[in-house]
């Protein structure tokens, strides 16, 4: 399959692909989706099928106007609002009631749908020009490294998809923050692009975070993924020392501080910025899984604003070698 430029000419292409059931890796602001049509489930299965995506983990809708989340989903409370005034376009994604023109497949059969308004002009375009709220998920492999460049996600699903649109890197560079709203609480269900603390400064109030496994309602809910082929260990919890003989690549944060022959380094930020970080995490992951190591070992990165979402990623990444 052939990149092709993100213009107006080759967006028309791609919502054509979109109008008539085809598959698009298209970029945001976070990471590059395969999207289809979410008001087809015949083109929403082949997502899944693409990508070897359980399909009980649901996908995200992604819309370019509030007049078209009318259409999908039902605001039910005040704190909807504040969110979508003040973060919409950009990385947060709203778990929301849905209306029954919604297939089942794109929600897991759950009476909920996960939706989010984009903060890139590819996306919004491509949304208009399709006339559908367009289901997309990460465009990579269930499970693998998500794509932050079209290279990324032509290399890991080449021709199973109909087009792909370059827009670049993503400025994020990783996935949104989701949350799930009620008139009593508001639940964090995966840390994003969006920090927390922008979030509760809007609200005024606390986010919840609670252990819901079980209830898969939105996407970044399992305990593994986002993982690369090698193995991935936090630099905390092992002894260097019995690695010396191996190829061993680093992820650091901004500086060097150990004494071992590191085949690759890679720093998140040497300048210590958190933005730059979240930008960087799965580029460099991508690139180490192309460097020959035997292993990957990384920093703990402090939990606080996009730091949390970073740490999420990797704990998740961890946690499929653990």
């Amino acid at each position: 399959m052939s990149i092709y430029k993100a213009n107006h000419k080759n967006i028309l292409l791609a919502a054509d692909e979109i109008k008539h059931g085809g598959l698009v890796g298209f970029p945001t602001e976070t990471v590059y989706g395969l999207g289809a049509d979410g008001m087809n489930s015949t083109a929403v299965a082949k997502i899944f099928e693409t990508k070897n995506r359980p399909t009980f983990n649901p996908l995200i809708l992604h819309i370019n106007s509030v007049e078209q989340l009318d259409s999908i989903a039902k605001i039910n409370n005040a704190k909807t609002n504040i969110l979508i005034n003040n973060f919409w376009p950009g990385p947060l994604t709203l778990v929301l009631k849905k209306k029954e023109c919604i297939p089942d497949i794109v929600t897991a059969g759950n009476d909920t749908v996960a939706v989010r308004m984009p903060a890139n002009k590819t996306a919004l375009e491509l949304i208009y020009l399709a006339e559908t709220p367009i289901a997309a998920p990460s465009a990579n492999v269930f499970g693998k490294l998500s794509p932050t460049t079209a290279f990324h996600v032509e290399e890991q699903l080449g021709d199973k998809v109909d087009v792909i649109l370059d827009g670049g890197k993503c400025k994020v560079g990783v996935e949104s923050t989701i949350l799930k709203i009620s008139e009593n609480e508001v639940i964090l269900l995966r840390p994003g692009g969006l920090s927390v603390e922008k979030i509760e400064t809007a609200l005024n109030e606390k986010i919840i975070r609670k252990n819901i496994s079980e209830e898969i309602i939105s996407p970044g809910l399992l305990k593994s993924h986002y993982a690369p082929e090698i193995p991935i260990r936090f630099i905390d919890d092992i002894n260097l020392d019995d690695y010396r003989n191996q190829n061993v690549g680093v992820l650091l944060f901004d500086r060097n501080s150990y004494n071992f022959d590191f085949k690759e380094i890679k720093y998140l930020s040497k300048n210590g910025q958190l933005r730059e970080a979240a930008a960087n995490l799965f580029v460099y992951l991508h690139e180490f899984e192309n460097a020959n190591l035997d292993l990957i070992v990384c920093e703990k990165i402090n939990p606080v604003g996009l730091g949390s979402a970073i740490m999420d990623r990797l704990e998740k990444a961890v946690n499929k070698y653990s």
